[in-house]
């Protein structure tokens, strides 16, 4: 693929990676990439490529593939021949089933339980859960590619996997049969909490970054808000007019965005259950029009960006957005077919995108120099709530800032 040419403020096309020909599955499911991730130390980058297997890609892909002239790489997303830093080797895990949610975590250099020698001690690796088709959920260690746990439960498909980024090896599980589960991996993956409530399938999962809220989208106009401490139902976030499908925290887990059928963006304060402005995907101006048969519809997918001053969005109109989140707009547009997933890189600077026909495709993103202010309210928002916020003796406009009501 040959980037297009592109404004200085669009996304450019770096890379993308394409399946390989089907082998011996062929139903219409089994070829969709419906979740890419980036481990939390950017080493690696999991793709749910289709036909029950996960690539395990080294990151960064070689340096010629993430230029303007991205080559093309066919078939080479098969071959275990990518290198990245380190030298590393893709790998590929046969999931046996079609694979529909992913989530990397650390396993803690000490104080973990080894599991049949599989792990050396005192010695740090990463882990990916993997959610499937038959609602089992596989944990792999990603250096080696050893199955270390199959965990069972969930009596459908496990559409979104979330790990507590804090290292406890806490696992909150997503899935069709309308519940959430949350597992144990430090005490060998013992089911310690069913999540009921929502009466139409859930689509996603996201703890946040302070490990206190948990936030679940299913078929549903509201979105359900849990604390991570007494796995209870805090409050329903409720706004939207048509299904909720996509959820994020911001990184000092401030803010939370939701996504909607219903062609809108909301950002609540997760702690008051305000909601603090709509985003809204209406129609391209003439000048940013990629064809005529564009048009508004069932945005896909969000996610916050590193520094938590932008958001990306995957819609049904074809197009991936960028957000500037203090400017209330998008920043920049690419046409893009077919979009289901995307997530950005934990360090910036790139945005990966999975699509309905197996593709991924990588994105530059604007690499952001935060403000010292802003820089600031993210340090303060990480340990404090909005409530211990307002009791601040401090002026009403520093308050409002530090609340995201200045945007």
């Amino acid at each position: 693929v040959t980037a297009p040419s592109c404004s200085p403020d669009e996304p450019l096309l770096l890379a993308e990676l394409k399946p390989g020909r089907p082998q011996q599955y062929d139903w219409k499911a089994s070829c969709e990439t419906w979740s890419v991730a980036f481990s939390p130390d950017g080493t690696w980058f999991a793709w749910s490529q289709g036909h029950c297997i996960v690539k395990l890609i080294p990151w960064p892909l070689e340096e010629a593939e993430l230029s303007c002239k991205a080559a093309e790489r066919k078939n080479r997303g098969i071959k275990a021949d990518v290198s990245g830093g380190g030298g590393a080797k893709e790998k590929t895990l046969e999931c046996g089933q079609i694979v529909w949610g992913l989530a990397f975590s650390a396993w803690p250099p000490c104080g973990a339980k080894e599991r049949d020698g599989l792990l050396a001690p005192g010695r740090f690796c990463l882990i990916l859960a993997t959610g499937l088709n038959d609602g089992q959920i596989k944990v792999w260690e990603v250096q080696t590619g050893r199955l270390l746990f199959s965990l069972s439960g969930h009596l459908d498909v496990v559409r979104d996997l979330s790990f507590a980024p804090n290292g406890s090896l806490i696992l909150v599980s997503a899935s069709r049969d309308k519940t959430l589960r949350v597992w144990d991996l430090s005490r060998d993956g013992k089911q310690v909490q069913v999540l009921s409530g929502h009466t139409q399938w859930v689509y996603c999962c996201s703890i946040s970054p302070d490990c206190s809220m948990l936030c679940s989208a299913a078929g549903e106009k509201s979105a359900f808000l849990w604390s991570m401490r007494s796995y209870t139902l805090i409050r329903k976030l409720e706004g939207h007019q048509s299904s909720v499908v996509s959820c994020d925290f911001s990184p000092d887990s401030a803010l939370l965005v939701t996504a909607s059928y219903d062609t809108c963006v909301i950002m609540w304060d997760p702690y008051t259950g305000e909601q603090l402005r709509t985003l809204r995907h209406v129609a391209l101006p003439p000048a940013l029009d990629y064809g005529s048969d564009i048009h508004t519809s069932s945005l896909r997918s969000v996610c916050f960006s590193p520094e938590g001053l932008y958001l990306a969005t995957v819609a049904d109109d074809r197009l991936l957005r960028i957000w500037d989140l203090e400017l209330r707009t998008p920043v920049a547009f690419a046409p893009m077919t077919n979009g289901l997933c995307c997530v950005y890189f934990p360090h910036g600077g790139f945005i990966a995108t999975g699509t309905r026909d197996g593709y991924v495709q990588f994105w530059s993103a604007p690499k952001v120099l935060s403000s010292l202010k802003h820089l600031c309210r993210k340090a303060l928002r990480t340990f404090l709530t909005t409530y211990q916020v307002l009791a601040l003796p401090i002026p009403k406009k520093m308050k409002e800032f530090l609340t995201y009501r200045t945007f």
